[in-house]
C-alpha cells in the first residue's frame, strides 16, 4: 500500500508514520516544506520517499500523490496565517482529482460546525476566532469534492502516551475537551488500513470523561491543538 502524507513533519503525522512503518507492506511518500525537517532515520528508510514543496501549490503536491492508494493531510495554516489552509485544501483536492486518487484523511479542528456546546464551546470559539472560520472553509472544499474523504476534528491535543478516544459524527454535539495525539494518529492509521470506513464523513475525536468548561492545562497550551 502506498500512502502520501502531506505535512509529514507534524506531531500527529510523525506518530502515525512510525505506526505505519511497522507494516512491511506499506510505502510512504512524505511531503514536507523543507528537506531538513525529518530525522536521518526516516530519510534513510527504504520504505520512505521524501518530497519537498509548497502545500498550497497543486504543481508541487501532484507529484507527491501520483500512484498513491491514499492521502493523509496533516496540514496547518498557523495562528497568524490560518487562511493558508484554504488554498491547501484546494490544491489537495485538485491534485488528487488529476492523479485519480480518491481516499483522503483530512485533519481539521473541533468547533468548525459549531458543535462544541456550553462554556467550553464559547471559550474555544473565542480563542480560535478566524482560525475556525478558515478551517470550516477548508472543510467545505473537501466536502464539496467527489473524494472518499474522512475529516477528523480532534479535541485539544495532549502528548499523553495513550490511545483512548470516542468519536462523534457530524451533527452530534462534541463531548470531551481533550484527546492525545497518539489517539488521533491511531485513528488515522486505522482508517488508512481500512479504507472503506467512515467514507464522506466528518468525525470528532475526544477522550471519554474529559467533559468540562475549560480544563486548566489548556490555558498554557492555547496554540497547540491542531495538526502540530
Amino acid at each position: 500500500m502506498k500512502i502520501t502524507i502531506l505535512g509529514a513533519n507534524g506531531r500527529i503525522a510523525r506518530i502515525a508514520e512510525q505506526m505505519l512503518l511497522e507494516h512491511d507492506d506499506i510505502e510512504l511518500t512524505l511531503f514536507i516544506h523543507r528537506d531538513n525537517e525529518l530525522g536521518a532515520a526516516m530519510l534513510d528508510n527504504d520504505h520512505v520517499t521524501v518530497v519537498t514543496g509548497d502545500a498550497k501549490s497543486e504543481a508541487d503536491v501532484l507529484p507527491a500523490i501520483e500512484g498513491a492508494d491514499a492521502v493523509y493531510a496533516n496540514l496547518a495554516g498557523g495562528r497568524d496565517g490560518s487562511e493558508d489552509i484554504i488554498p491547501m485544501a484546494k490544491a489537495t483536492v485538485s491534485a488528487m482529482d488529476k492523479a485519480g486518487v480518491k481516499r483522503l484523511i483530512w485533519i481539521s479542528s473541533l468547533g468548525i460546525h459549531g458543535e462544541v456546546p456550553g462554556e467550553f464551546g464559547a471559550w474555544n470559539a473565542r480563542i480560535l476566532g478566524d482560525y475556525l472560520i478558515n478551517y470550516r472553509k477548508a472543510a467545505d472544499v473537501i466536502e464539496a469534492s467527489d473524494l472518499e474523504y474522512t475529516i477528523i476534528r480532534p479535541a485539544w491535543l495532549t502528548d499523553k502516551d495513550e490511545v483512548d478516544f470516542e468519536t462523534t459524527e457530524k451533527g452530534e454535539l462534541f463531548r470531551g475537551t481533550e484527546v492525545s495525539r497518539k489517539s488521533v494518529a491511531s485513528e488515522v492509521v486505522t482508517l488508512l488500513l481500512n479504507p472503506g470506513e467512515e467514507l464522506r464523513a466528518s468525525i470528532g475525536l475526544d477522550k471519554p470523561g474529559t467533559e468540562g468548561d475549560r480544563p486548566s492545562w489548556m490555558l498554557s497550551n492555547s496554540t497547540e491543538h491542531l495538526s502540530e
